[in-house]
C-alpha cells in the first residue's frame, strides 16, 4: 500500500517496503491493517528508508521529533530531515545488507527549530520474501528526559556501583567517562579482586554502545578445546557433537561489547583469532569459510603481567600492543586510603539490609583491625569478611569475634591510609600469635592462611576460595604452586 499524509493525499508514489514474513507472522489478522495507523500508535519514532536510504514513510512520533510533516519530508534523503552528528561519519544504516544485524547507537538530532535533542537510534534491514534489501527501518527514541534527570541527581548512573573517594580512585572516576566516549580497545589491570569487572561495565554503559549487549567472557574458566568456539562460534558438523550452528560471544555481543577477563589466560591459537578480529574486524567461526563482520568493542581485563608473559613466549606481543591502546589501572586496596572504612560501611548496610538485621556499625577493636589489614583479595575479600561477620552477628555491633578466624590470628602491619599511621596490632584479640610469627616469610603466611581456609571449609575449595576472598582459579594455582595436595587439605 502507499502511505498517506495527514490530508489524505499518497505520499508520491513511493511504495513502503514489504517487511519479511516469518512462518510465525502468517495468519495473525483475518483482514489486512492499516499500516499507518498502526505505525502511529507506536510511542517511539519510526522511519522507513528506501534501498538509496530516502524517505518513504515516518510515523507520528518522528513528526513530533524533527518538525517536518511526512508530505514534504518524502522522498528526501534520510540525513535531510532526520539531522544528526552520526549522518556523515557513523551512519547507522550505511553497510547494513540483507544479512545484517540490527546497529544501535546514541546521537543528538537537531529538529526543525534548531533544537537539539539527544535520542537513541536502531537501524535495521528490510528484506523482501526472497530475501533481497528493498530497504531499512530506523527507530529514533528520545531520550532526553533521561539526560535530564541524570544531570539533576548531579552524578552519572554509570559509575554509581564504584565506591570510592581517594585520590588514586579519583584518577580513575577521572578517566573513564573520557574512554567511554572513544570506541578503542581498552586493557584493565590490577590485582585480583579490585573491581576491574566493575570498571569494564561503567565504561560500557557511559558509552554510545549502551543500549547493546555487555557480554562478559572469563577466558580463564573454559577449557582451551571449547574457547574458540566459545568465542567465535562454529558451525554445523564442524567437530563432533556440533549438531547445529553456534553464534559465538562475539556474535553476541554486536552492537555491543565484549569483555575478556583474565585475557592471559587466553590460548595463543585464540589469541591469534583475536588479533585477526582487531584488525580486520571480522570473525570467522570454527570450521567455516566465510568470516562475518561483527561491530563489537573489545575491553579486556588482567592481574598479570602481559609484558613478562610476551617475553617468555606465553602470551603475543603483536596482541598485547593491540589492546593496550588504552589502559586503566586500577589501584590495589592497600593504596586506597580511607576507602577502606567506606568501603566497610557500605558493605555492612547492604548486607544488614538482604539479611533483615539491625546491626548499626563495627566495634573500634573490629573496625581498627580490618582498617589494618592489607586484602590480598582486595575489594573482593572486602566483601566477603563482611559478608561473614553481618550473617554470625546477632547483636547490633560485629566485634572481633564476629571476624573470620584468619584475620584475629594474623598481626596485620601499620598502613598508611590518607596521611596517617593505623596501629591496629595495639588491639591484640586473645590467642593471638606470639610476636616472632611477624618474621614468617609472606610465602609461608599466604600457604598458611589457605590450609587453615581449607580446613574450615571442610576441604571444598569453592568454599575456601570464598573466605580468601579469591577467585576459584586462583586459589588452585596456588595449591598448585605451595605444593598442598589432598592428604594435608583431606577430600575436595
Amino acid at each position: 500500500m502507499a502511505a498517506r499524509s495527514e490530508e489524505g493525499d499518497p505520499i508520491a508514489e513511493y511504495p513502503l517496503p514489504k517487511v519479511t514474513q516469518s512462518p510465525f507472522a502468517v495468519g495473525l489478522l483475518q483482514q489486512p491493517a492499516a499500516m499507518e495507523q498502526l505505525l502511529d500508535e507506536i510511542p517511539v519514532g519510526v522511519v522507513l528508508l528506501d534501498s538509496d536510504r530516502n524517505i518513504v514513510f515516518f510515523n507520528r512520533a518522528v513528526q513530533s521529533l524533527t518538525g517536518h510533516s511526512r508530505q514534504e519530508a518524502c522522498g528526501l534523503p534520510c540525513m535531510y530531515i532526520v539531522r544528526s552528528r552520526a549522518c556523515d561519519r557513523s551512519c547507522p544504516v550505511a553497510g547494513l545488507t540483507a544479512d545484517s544485524e540490527a546497529v544501535s547507537m546514541e546521537t543528538d538530532i537537531v529538529n526543525r527549530q534548531r533544537r537539539k535533542i539527544s535520542v537513541r537510534v536502531t537501524a535495521a534491514p528490510l528484506t523482501d520474501l526472497d530475501g533481497n534489501l528493498v530497504g531499512y527501518i530506523e527507530s529514533i527514541e528520545d531520550i532526553q528526559i533521561l539526560k535530564k534527570l541524570d544531570k539533576q541527581l548531579g552524578r552519572d548512573p554509570s559509575f554509581e556501583n564504584i565506591i570510592g573517594q581517594s585520590p588514586a580512585m579519583q584518577k580513575v572516576f577521572d578517566i573513564l567517562p573520557v574512554i567511554a566516549r572513544s570506541d578503542s580497545s581498552v586493557l584493565i589491570t590490577g590485582e585480583t579482586g579490585t573491581g576491574k569487572d566493575l570498571a569494564a561495565e561503567a565504561i560500557h554503559n557511559a558509552s554510545e554502545r549502551a543500549a547493546g549487549s555487555f557480554i562478559k567472557v572469563n577466558c580463564g574458566a573454559l577449557p582451551e578445546t571449547l574457547m574458540e568456539s566459545e568465542l567465535f562460534g562454529h558451525v554445523k558438523g564442524a567437530f563432533t557433537g556440533a549438531v547445529e550452528n553456534k553464534p559465538g560471544r562475539f556474535k553476541l555481543a554486536h552492537n555491543g561489547t565484549l569483555y575478556l577477563t583474565e585475557i592471559g589466560d587466553l590460548p595463543l591459537q585464540s589469541q591469534v583469532k583475536l588479533l585477526v578480529f582487531l584488525d580486520d574486524r571480522i570473525i570467522f567461526p570454527v570450521g567455516g569459510v566465510k568470516g562475518a563482520s561483527v561491530n563489537v568493542r573489545v575491553i579486556a581485563a588482567t592481574h598479570r603481567n602481559l609484558e613478562a608473559m610476551a617475553e617468555q613466549g606465553q602470551f603475543r606481543e603483536d596482541l598485547l600492543f593491540r589492546l593496550n591502546v588504552v589502559i586503566v589501572q586500577i589501584p590495589p586496596l592497600r593504596e586506597r586510603g580511607d576507602d577502606v572504612l567506606l568501603l566497610m560501611d557500605h558493605f555492612l548496610a547492604a548486607m544488614a539490609e538482604r539479611l533483615h538485621k539491625r546491626i548499626a556499625g563495627f566495634s573500634a577493636e573490629a573496625r581498627a583491625l580490618l582498617a589494618g589489614y592489607e586484602y590480598p583479595g582486595n575489594v573482593r575479600e572486602l566483601r566477603n569478611v563482611v559478608e561473614y561477620a553481618a550473617n554470625v552477628c546477632e547483636g547490633s555491633r560485629i566485634a572481633v569475634r564476629h571476624l573470620p578466624t584468619y584475620l584475629t590470628q594474623a598481626s596485620p602491619r601499620p598502613v598508611e591510609r590518607a596521611g596517617r599511621t593505623d596501629r591496629p596490632e595495639s588491639v591484640q584479640p586473645p590467642g593471638s600469635p606470639p610476636l616472632e610469627r611477624k618474621e614468617e616469610t609472606w610465602a609461608a603466611a599466604e600457604r598458611r592462611l589457605i590450609m587453615e581456609a581449607l580446613i574450615k571449609a571442610g576441604g571444598r575449595r569453592a568454599h575456601a576460595a570464598e573466605l580468601l576472598g579469591w577467585g576459584r582459579s586462583t586459589l588452585w594455582r596456588k595449591i598448585r604452586k605451595y605444593g598442598i595436595d589432598d592428604d594435608e587439605q583431606g577430600e575436595s
